[in-house]
């Protein structure tokens, strides 16, 4: 494995209220940071709550970029053809302001059709309304005026055009964030056949992004994975935390039969669940994350209790990650602060 960064990844999934949710999760990326993770990506869904807690990602990050100094605060993702590219531009550069630029800002097309009906848009039209609102962003990070008038984004963002993150399940997703000169955004949930691998899919993918990125853009690839560390003592109560997640997502998104031993079934999803041992075993069999120069962890769908949450989090900072080479630490942190390479399109 490459030395990459230790991130965290939420969906907002925690039992409880709405805001019983949002502060849960906020206390976990305020953990995240004590434990050296140098990002924080949060996701965005909406109408189904069993789906995400978060259909606005960025009063969230507003609020975490308060309650922190140092880890970066990313989208993972915005739905970009549900939004208003003006408003994402001025929602992303105000955090970027508070936070001190610590914006990371994924992007992608989405993956609910049902949702478009309510924002008087058809899914259908998906790619071509994304790319319509990636120029719109670009324009407006670059300072060259907004859908053609001499109007400028305010507060001015002009980092945020080389931060920008491209989420993506196809190989020529990946070709055009690279040609883009775009971080390339993978996924835990990765459509596949459940008799290939996450990385037997993902590789390709990878090697077309990297293939076209431009010579001196340095690659940024973020990979997205469940992972929950336990100790000993409770990894008993942990796989029946999971048993429900695990089946739900066999059933959703490998299309099959949710029956049987439901560690086979965690494989199969690439749920690594286990100590600190059975977990750094089974990611190092992941070939995708040779490749990665971000890997950030989520919960879900084992979706344990929150305390275990919080100790899964500093077991993979103290525990997995030295022995995995990824990094942690301001250092770490502060390199996806930095200033990047400006996109290749702006």
């Amino acid at each position: 494995m490459t030395s990459a960064r230790l991130g965290f990844f939420t969906r907002l999934l925690d039992a409880g209220t709405d805001g019983e949710r949002y502060r849960t999760g906020l206390a976990q990326v305020r953990a995240a940071e004590e434990h050296g993770f140098a990002s924080a990506w949060v996701a965005q869904h909406h109408f189904d709550r069993d789906e995400g807690g978060l259909p606005s990602p960025f009063p969230f990050l507003a609020a975490a970029a308060v309650q922190t100094e140092r880890i970066a605060l990313g989208t993972g993702i915005v739905t970009l053809p549900l939004d208003d590219p003006v408003r994402v531009a001025e929602d992303a550069a105000v955090v970027d302001a508070l936070s001190g630029g610590r914006v990371q800002l994924g992007i992608g097309t989405g993956g609910t059709p049902s949702s478009f009906a309510a924002f008087e848009r058809f899914s259908d039209d998906r790619r071509e309304i994304q790319a319509a609102h990636v120029a719109v962003l670009r324009d407006a990070f670059a300072g060259r005026g907004i859908r053609g008038t001499e109007l400028l984004l305010n507060p001015a963002a002009p980092h945020l055009g080389g931060r920008l993150w491209q989420a993506t399940f196809s190989v020529e997703g990946g070709r055009r964030a690279g040609l883009a000169g775009d971080g390339l955004l993978l996924s835990r949930t990765q459509p596949r056949d459940d008799r290939q691998t996450l990385s037997e899919v993902q590789v390709p993918i990878v090697e077309a992004y990297l293939a076209a990125l431009p010579d001196g853009v340095p690659p940024r690839i973020l990979a997205s994975r469940t992972a929950v560390v336990v100790d000993a003592d409770h990894l008993d109560e942990a796989w029946s935390a999971a048993e429900h997640g695990v089946r739900r997502l066999t059933r959703t998104f490998l299309k099959r039969n949710a029956k049987g031993d439901l560690r086979d079934l965690a494989r199969l999803t690439d749920t690594h669940l286990g100590t600190v041992d059975q977990v750094v075993t089974s990611l190092s069999a992941d070939r995708t994350l040779a490749f990665a120069t971000d890997v950030a962890f989520q919960v879900h769908s084992v979706d344990p209790a929150p305390a275990i949450t919080l100790r899964s989090i500093e077991l993979l900072a103290t525990e997995v990650a030295p022995q995995l080479g990824l990094r942690t630490g301001a250092e770490a942190a502060a390199e996806l602060r930095e200033v990047g390479t400006p996109s290749i399109s702006s």
